[in-house]
C-alpha cells in the first residue's frame, strides 16, 4: 500500500504543470503571457488603420470592408487551433502521447489544405469582392490590391497560429508570447516603411500594410516552429506525421468547426452590418472598422485568458480534475469580468479621444461617439459568454457555441440592426449589439449548467484533492 501510495506520488511529479501546480498561479502564468502577446497583437491591428488614415477616409474604409474576408482566415486557423489544443490537451491529460502527437500532426495538415484555398481566393476574387460593395474606385482599387496579398499570404498567418497553439496546448505560453510579440513588433516597424516609402522602400500605400503583415506573420511562423522543434518536447515533429488518420482529424474537427463557424460568423456578421451602414454612408463603415480596432485592445486580453483556459480544463477533464476545473472557471470569469468592466468605463468616457487617433472629421466624431458608447454596454456582458465558451470548447461541445454564436449574430444582431435602420436614424444600429449579447449571456448559462451536471459534476475527485 505504501509503496502504490509512492509510486502515486512520483507519478505526480512527473505530470504536466497544468495538473499540478496551484490553479490561479497556473492561470495567470499561461494567461499573461497570451494577453500581453494580444494587447501587442492589438496594437499592430491597429497600426495599420492609423496610417492609413493618414492618407484618405477611403484607405481607411477599404481596410474596413477587407476585414470580414480576413477575419475568415482568422477564424479557420483559430478554429482549427481550438479543435487541436482540445485533443491535444487532454490526450495529455490522459497519458495518451502518441493521440497528442497525431493531433499535432494532423492539425497541421488541414491547415495546409486551408492555406491553399485562401490563397486561390487571394489570387482570383479580391476585385469581385470589393466591387459587390462599392462603386468608388479609390476603395476598390486599394482594398483589392490590400487584400490580395493578405489572402494570397494567408499561409504565413495560419502557420502561425497553429504553431503557436501547439506550444499553448503543452503549457509553453511564455514561447508563443515571444512570437506573436516578435511578429507584431515587426509589423509594426515595417508599416511606416512600405505605407509611405522610406530608406529607399517606394510607397505602396494599402499594399504596403498588407506587406508589412504578412512579412511579420512569416518571422512570428518560423520563430513558433523553431520554438517547437527545440522545446516541445511533448511532440515528435516529422513528414511522416503529417499523413492524415481520419479519427484524429474528425476528433479535431469535431471541436474545431463549430468554432471555425462561431469566428467565420463574426465575418458574415461584419459583412452585413457593412452593408446596412453603407445605406448612411461610406463615414458609417469606417467608424464601424475603426471599433473593431479599438475594441481588440479590450477583447484581445480575454481572448488571451480563454486561450489558457481551454487547455487547462482540457487537461484537467482528462486527468478527472474536477475541483481544479471548477477553481480555473471561477477565477477566469472574475479576470474577465474586471478587464471588459475597465473597458467599456473607457469607451464610455473618451470615445472622442479614441476616435481622435484616427484622425477622426467631425462628421466621423457625431457617428462614431454615439457608437462607441452604445457597443461598450456588451463588454461586460460578452466577459461572462467568452468563458463559458471557452468550457464548450475544451469539454468537446463545441456545438453549444456555434449555436449561440449563430442566434447573437445572425437571427438577433442583423435582424435587429437592419430594423432599427428603417429609423433613419444610425443611433438606433448600434443598440442591436447590447440586444445580441443579452441573448447570448442567457443561452450561454443554460448550456454552461447542462454541460455542468453531465461532464463535470460527475468526475470522481483525485487522490492529491
Amino acid at each position: 500500500m505504501k509503496e502504490n501510495k509512492e509510486e502515486k506520488m512520483q507519478e505526480m511529479k512527473k505530470e504536466n504543470k497544468m495538473g499540478t501546480m496551484p490553479v490561479n498561479r497556473l492561470l495567470v502564468s499561461m494567461a499573461l503571457p497570451m494577453m500581453l502577446s494580444m494587447l501587442v497583437q492589438a496594437c499592430y491591428n491597429i497600426v495599420d488603420s492609423l496610417f492609413l488614415a493618414k492618407i484618405s477616409e477611403d484607405c481607411l474604409t477599404a481596410v474596413s470592408l477587407a476585414f470580414a474576408v480576413q477575419m475568415l482566415v482568422v477564424s479557420f486557423a483559430g478554429g482549427l487551433g481550438v479543435g487541436v489544443n482540445a485533443l491535444l490537451s487532454k490526450s495529455l491529460g490522459e497519458k495518451n502521447f502518441k493521440e497528442a502527437n497525431r493531433a499535432a500532426m494532423n492539425g497541421l495538415f488541414v491547415a495546409i489544405i486551408g492555406a491553399v484555398v485562401f490563397m486561390i481566393f487571394g489570387l482570383f476574387f479580391c476585385e469581385a469582392y470589393f466591387r459587390a460593395q462599392t462603386d468608388v474606385e479609390t476603395i476598390v482599387k486599394e482594398g483589392s490590391s490590400y487584400l490580395s496579398i493578405c489572402m494570397t499570404c494567408s499561409f504565413a498567418m495560419i502557420a502561425q497560429m497553429i504553431l503557436e497553439r501547439l506550444l499553448q496546448s503543452t503549457g509553453k505560453t511564455m514561447y508563443s508570447m515571444t512570437t506573436q510579440m516578435v511578429g507584431a513588433i515587426t509589423n509594426i516597424v515595417l508599416d511606416p516603411i512600405f505605407i509611405f516609402g522610406y530608406f529607399g522602400v517606394p510607397a505602396m500605400g494599402t499594399a504596403g500594410a498588407a506587406v508589412a503583415t504578412v512579412l511579420g506573420q512569416l518571422v512570428a511562423a518560423t520563430l513558433a516552429l523553431v520554438f517547437n522543434l527545440k522545446v516541445n518536447k511533448e511532440i515528435q515533429f516529422s513528414f511522416a506525421g503529417l499523413r492524415p488518420r481520419a479519427a484524429t482529424i474528425k476528433k479535431i474537427l469535431t471541436v474545431g468547426v463549430p468554432a471555425m463557424v462561431m469566428q467565420s460568423v463574426g465575418s458574415v456578421m461584419n459583412f452585413g452590418m457593412n452593408q446596412i451602414l453603407l445605406t448612411f454612408s461610406e463615414t458609417a463603415t469606417a467608424v464601424f472598422g475603426v471599433y473593431f480596432k479599438l475594441n481588440s485592445f479590450i477583447f484581445m486580453p480575454v481572448f488571451g485568458m480563454n486561450n489558457a483556459v481551454v487547455p487547462i480544463l482540457a487537461y484537467n477533464y482528462g486527468a478527472r480534475y474536477k475541483k481544479r476545473m471548477t477553481k480555473t472557471l471561477k477565477l477566469s470569469l472574475m479576470y474577465s469580468f474586471t478587464i471588459m468592466t475597465i473597458g467599456m468605463i473607457i469607451f464610455q468616457t473618451i470615445p472622442d479621444k479614441l476616435l481622435g487617433i484616427f484622425e477622426a472629421s467631425e462628421n466621423m466624431l457625431a457617428i462614431g461617439i454615439p457608437a462607441l458608447r452604445t457597443i461598450s454596454i456588451s463588454f461586460v456582458l460578452a466577459s461572462i459568454c467568452i468563458i463559458l465558451i471557452s468550457s464548450f470548447q475544451a469539454l468537446g461541445n463545441g456545438h453549444y457555441s456555434l449555436i449561440i454564436s449563430l442566434i447573437r449574430q445572425l437571427l438577433v444582431l442583423l435582424p435587429v440592426a437592419y430594423v432599427f435602420s428603417l429609423t433613419r436614424n444610425i443611433n438606433m444600429v448600434w443598440w442591436a449589439f447590447p440586444i445580441a449579447e443579452s441573448v447570448a449571456l442567457c443561452l450561454c448559462i443554460g448550456y454552461f449548467v447542462r454541460l455542468y451536471r453531465k461532464k463535470i459534476k460527475p468526475l470522481e475527485l483525485p487522490l492529491q484533492e
